[in-house]
């Protein structure tokens, strides 16, 4: 059934490098290595202000994750990203990953709620555990924590952070008093409520763990899902988890990622994305897909289906080291559609995320589509190379999504929170005693 339009789609840009390509670099206007110059987002927050675009999102990478000849990336770190964006732009907001399993919630609440202040209450946190085992030898971890205990950490680590905030809006910064597994806080931010009252909540990850941690605290979720049964799943999923814990079923947006490629024409489009893969070292697919679903298929027939111990549940959740929600959404549609391995290697296309290569209409009509069936509450923009993937979206996509009613033509509200939620400042109340 078709839900009732709400009043319009969700669209933030991630900024990922220089597009999330991973030729992209081969093909900017911009420096090739312009991701190490906080100018270059503050360039590409003006074009999404410009389309009235609701967040630029950024991407966290606290180690390595490819050689650096096949693509350099992801040199600064967020927050400081972040901080010029907010002195650049106006209206445009500001969500940054970090992970709750390398920072402290106290360090961590105190400088993003500063964000949050600085950019007049533009802030989100999107937060992840991180599953790069070489982030762990970057912070000085010898044995990297499990998938459970890293969300228990991040359960907690979201608690604090957010008991530190309600407190500075609603008590004042009288103190909280939490003894937990891996927290003991007693104490306050030395800060008051920024103008939307604290940050938003972001969570990205599909493994059951983060969709639960997502519906019981996350204003939005970022999730992967490569078509549209799977989008309808996922969001009815969450909701549900959400209600379970008390929630409206709109109190959190969910939000798939979507890779474009587009052009005047399809043949245009098709001919961008081929020159695109053109850059890409022989079997780069293959081995991105081999991460994704934990095994080794170089050996395998590209043109039979995937073997079945390949389509069926994870032995043992616990120990896997890569995502769970991009394996899931892999294997749930090639089981589900019957693919082979190379029809399986172009869906994924190298990301796990929903890829568009076409015209400025079918990318509105995707979007349209997804929104209007229950699959989404918007999208994270994806672009395949910055600028000018994000400015045929913004000249020539977002007029149609306004012309449609689905997309506004100007600003109504001034911070985030009101944006995603209709709401100015947080609607519950602290009530618990303050730290004696």
């Amino acid at each position: 059934m078709t839900r009732p339009l709400r009043r319009h789609v969700i669209l933030n840009v991630n900024v990922l490098n220089v597009g999330i390509h991973t030729g992209s670099w081969r093909l900017t206007s911009e420096p090739p290595t312009s991701f190490a110059d906080p100018e270059y987002y503050v360039r590409m927050g003006r074009i999404a202000e410009r389309g009235k675009l609701d967040a630029l999102f950024l991407a966290d990478g606290p180690a390595l994750r490819e050689h650096p000849a096949l693509r350099p990336s992801q040199a600064l770190e967020p927050s400081v990203i972040l901080a010029s964006v907010a002195s650049a732009t106006e209206r445009l907001g500001l969500i940054g990953t970090l992970s709750s399993t390398f920072n402290d919630p106290v360090e961590l609440a105190h400088r993003l709620l500063s964000l949050d202040q600085l950019s007049g209450g533009r802030l989100g946190w999107n937060v992840v555990t991180t599953y790069s085992v070489p982030a762990g030898g970057n912070f000085g971890l010898a044995d990297y924590p499990d998938r459970p205990t890293r969300y228990r950490r991040a359960a907690e680590f979201v608690d604090v952070v957010q008991a530190l905030w309600r407190d500075a809006a609603d008590n004042g910064g009288r103190g909280i008093d939490h003894q937990g597994e891996f927290f003991t806080v007693v104490g306050a931010l030395p800060q008051r409520q920024s103008p939307q009252g604290y940050p938003l909540l972001v969570q990205a990850g599909g493994s059951p763990q983060g969709r639960e941690l997502a519906g019981r605290a996350a204003d939005a979720v970022f999730s992967a899902e490569l078509d549209l049964a799977a989008g309808i799943e996922h969001y009815r999923h969450v909701k549900d988890v959400a209600v379970a814990h008390g929630r409206r079923r709109d109190a959190v947006k969910i939000l798939p990622g979507l890779i474009t490629t587009i052009g005047n024409s399809p043949a245009e489009a098709q001919q961008r994305y081929e020159r695109q893969n053109a850059l890409l070292p022989a079997g780069h697919d293959l081995d991105r897909l081999s991460q994704t679903l934990g095994e080794d298929l170089s050996g395998l027939p590209l043109d039979e289906p995937l073997p079945a111990r390949l389509l069926g549940e994870v032995s043992d959740p616990t120990t896997f080291g890569a995502s769970l929600g991009f394996r899931e959404s892999v294997v749930r549609l090639a089981r589900n559609r019957r693919l082979t391995l190379r029809q399986t290697l172009v869906e994924f296309s190298g990301s796990g995320h929903r890829v568009i290569v076409g015209t400025p209409v079918e990318v509105a009509d995707t979007i349209e589509g997804w929104f209007r069936a229950g699959a989404a509450d918007g999208f994270n923009l994806m672009p395949d190379v910055f600028p000018d993937g994000l400015e045929i979206f913004v000249d020539e996509v977002v007029p149609l999504l306004q012309a449609r009613g689905l997309f506004r033509t100007d600003y109504a509200e001034s911070t985030l929170r009101e944006r995603f939620t209709g709401h100015r400042l947080p609607t519950h109340r602290v009530s618990a005693p303050a730290a004696g």
